[in-house]
């Protein structure tokens, strides 16, 4: 008599199938559970909340900004001799920034940030003001008016309008939680709002600028539960506007065309975007593998514009070779993921909304700036978070990781809430004698 041959439980099928479940679904097997797996490691839903999240967005920040106060005296200190000044002078003002940032992010990290809707519209109008007087009284650098002299200090409200966005937007949206599936109040006040930040922006010529805001404007309306079709229309009319303000603008178009190869003669006098790309991977192609050592960069010595600035990667490429930028890239990689799983976590809609926008910033812009510096993109001024020279950029990326802290934190149950001061322990009495 030969045995029927039965299936060993908890064996998986050979044929690659989806094996039914005791719900009358089907389990996913093969390529989609391997990569379901993934995402849900990525996100971390699997497991209990700790705190190795919040240390990942400390560190990673911490560790980009003493790199960026680094690469800014190695990238600075040759045009600064060459203007008179100190080579430390450049470096030494990026890291009183840094200082002032991490009180802040300090700081915030501490509160509950629910105290910020309260303040959200106080914090657009006074930046709608300032933005507003950089095109009365600002001050213009290569084109872009974006800087304003208040009481002897040089600010940049296109900068601090981001974080303001975040928080605005995130704000609005979650008092009309239960309203998005209606076009109007997903419209209003939301892209009034923002398009008055964006208008005034593109005034300063400030593109780079621009598609970061759009993008934390995208970000808050799906972090906040807007229908897919609302986004998708919102998304369209997104890119029409995109190609009409590129169109309208000669200076938008020699960058189109300079990135194409195609530029004409006129916009290579003019503006010559193809100079600035090209010794950007000039710099990156010198630097090989371990690059040429910190401090020794050649592209620095006048022949890379903004070396310090929106070019910096070009710099940290040709010093510390493909290794050192990889370190850079790692490093936002771990942020964003940390971030993200900050995102999921959250079940209210102000501070999920809040978070998603925070990330979409701080990583759109990286990869903004790294996708320029590498000819994937067409030259447009964004600085990389963190790295690149300038008081109020990086003051705003150390305040918005300070809200993402405080959100990590306050995931985490009372016990587990990481503490940078120690308790005291209480003096035992004495005893009467």
């Amino acid at each position: 008599m030969v045995s029927t041959p039965t299936r060993t439980r908890g064996k998986e099928p050979k044929d690659g199938k989806d094996k039914a479940t005791p719900q009358g679904g089907r389990q996913p097997q093969g390529l989609r559970r391997h990569w379901r797996s993934f995402w849900e490691s990525l996100e971390g839903r699997s497991k209990a909340p700790n705190s190795s999240t919040y240390y990942l967005i400390l560190g990673c920040a911490l560790a980009l900004t003493a790199i960026g106060i680094m690469m800014v005296l190695s990238a600075s200190s040759v045009e600064a001799i060459s203007e008179g000044k100190s080579p430390y002078a450049d470096a030494m003002k990026q890291a009183a920034f840094g200082v002032v940032g991490l009180i802040a992010m300090y700081i915030i990290s501490r509160t509950n940030v629910d105290w910020m809707k309260k303040l959200s519209w106080w914090a657009l109008g006074a930046v709608v003001v300032l933005l507003a007087l950089v095109q009365v009284m600002g001050n213009s650098v290569n084109g872009n008016k974006n800087w304003i002299d208040i009481g002897g200090v040089t600010l940049q409200p296109s900068e601090m309008s981001k974080l303001v966005l975040c928080v605005w937007i995130a704000a609005v949206l979650a008092r009309k939680q239960k309203l998005l599936n209606r076009w109007m109040h997903v419209i209003i006040p939301v892209v009034p709002g923002a398009g008055l930040v964006i208008g005034l922006v593109m005034l300063g010529n400030d593109l780079g600028t621009v598609i970061v805001i759009a993008a934390i404007a995208a970000a808050g309306l799906y972090f906040a539960g807007v229908p897919g079709r609302m986004l998708g229309i919102a998304g369209v009319v997104g890119v029409v506007g995109a190609i009409l303000a590129t169109v309208s603008s000669s200076n938008r178009m020699c960058r189109i065309t300079s990135w194409l190869g195609t530029a004409s003669a006129s916009c290579t006098e003019q503006f010559d975007f193809d100079f600035q790309s090209t010794n950007g991977m000039y710099g990156l192609a010198q630097g090989s593998w371990t690059g040429l050592g910190l401090g020794q960069s050649r592209q620095k010595y006048n022949w890379l514009p903004e070396a310090h600035n929106d070019f910096i990667f070009a710099i940290i490429g040709e010093e510390l070779g493909l290794v050192g930028t990889i370190v850079v890239l790692v490093l936002f990689a771990i942020l964003g993921i940390a971030i993200f799983r900050v995102v999921v976590r959250q079940t209210d809609p102000f501070q999920r909304t809040l978070a998603g926008g925070i990330m979409v910033w701080l990583l759109g812009q990286a990869s903004m700036n790294m996708a320029v510096v590498t000819q994937l993109l067409p030259v447009v001024g964004v600085p990389l978070p963190f790295i690149s020279y300038g008081g109020s950029a990086l003051i705003m990326s150390l305040c918005g990781v300070g809200v993402v802290l405080s959100l990590a934190r306050g995931q985490l149950p009372p016990q587990q809430r990481p503490r940078f001061l120690p308790r005291r322990s209480p003096k035992p009495a004495r005893k009467r004698t």
